[in-house]
């Protein structure tokens, strides 16, 4: 029987270096600021900014919501964004996703500054994580890599499969563990014998968004998975895994709410942190652990 990983415990740790981060900052008159923008009135979606929210007042951060009438055009929501950089006081910029159907996603990730994009999403910064010479680490993935490093996990020369090839998740990740040394294997919906390759697999990562997708048949003995998906059924929120049955197999399993989420929300804000820094030139701090 494998045990569940608290995502709870990891990322209270980081939101504590974090904060001691900004009170650092803050004593050298620089105070990091978020801006999210919020397009529409997805409930999931208010619920992940409010999350965000709760955490930067947490950890003493300015936080600045965008709420946007979601029938507003893709080029009217750039020039809003381009007015909302020349903040001075600006360290970081989300755009909540998923965007309404009629706006270009791509257009709008783009039309964030890199050096505001602490998502990680625009084209230039997708590009520096494919060429390892990325500052900073998207947010899930970044959670992701801090679980592996709780468990204490090398992953060079490890048989790695991630489910889902999204730029969220499944994309930047691969060319991070890749650059690691990890023996990566990337599967979607068209890959014939998924189930196959993740019976070899000493680490299953997935971030698809539908439920039950890694059953217990799918999991070697021993093996480690990390769930970063996650789907609301019956307004319950629920993971790619079915844990109950993985349990059974795997060493680690994340639970769904309460593994990499928490975590997550962390390392976005570890990210803004990051980018004040730069902003002003400010050398590094190192958070004790």
């Amino acid at each position: 029987m494998g045990k569940l990983i608290d995502g709870k415990s990891i990322a209270a740790k980081i939101k504590k270096e974090n904060m001691e981060m900004v009170a650092m900052l803050k004593k050298n008159n620089i105070t990091p600021k978020l801006a999210v923008i919020l397009v529409g009135n997805d409930k999931p979606s208010q619920t992940y900014v409010n999350k965000k929210k709760e955490e930067a007042e947490e950890i003493v951060m300015d936080f600045e919501l965008y709420k946007i009438d979601e029938k507003i055009k893709t080029e009217e929501l750039a020039e809003k964004i381009q007015k909302i950089q020349k903040d001075n006081d600006l360290s970081g910029i989300i755009i909540q996703l998923p965007l309404p159907k009629h706006i270009d996603t791509k257009t709008i990730l783009n039309a964030v500054r890199p050096e505001f994009d602490v998502d990680c999403l625009t084209d230039i910064n997708q590009k520096k994580i494919e060429d390892g010479k990325n500052t900073i680490i998207p947010p899930t993935p970044g959670a992701i890599m801090e679980i592996l490093k709780y468990l204490n996990i090398n992953v060079k020369n490890k048989n790695i499969v991630i489910i889902g090839k999204g730029i969220l998740v499944g994309k930047p990740l691969a060319f991070i563990l890749k650059h690691l040394g990890a023996l990566i294997t990337v599967c979607d919906s068209k890959t014939p014998d998924t189930k196959e390759k993740c019976l070899k697999a000493d680490i299953i990562i997935t971030g698809v968004g539908k439920k039950d997708i890694v059953r217990g048949d799918m999991v070697k003995s021993n093996a480690i998975v990390i769930d970063a998906g996650n789907c609301f059924v019956d307004k319950k929120m629920y993971g790619d895994v079915n844990v109950p049955e993985v349990l059974e197999k795997a060493s680690f399993v994340t639970p769904t709410p309460g593994g990499v989420g928490p975590i997550t929300v962390s390392m976005l804000l570890r990210n803004t942190i990051i980018f004040a820094q730069n902003r002003n030139n400010f050398l590094p701090y190192e958070a004790s652990s």
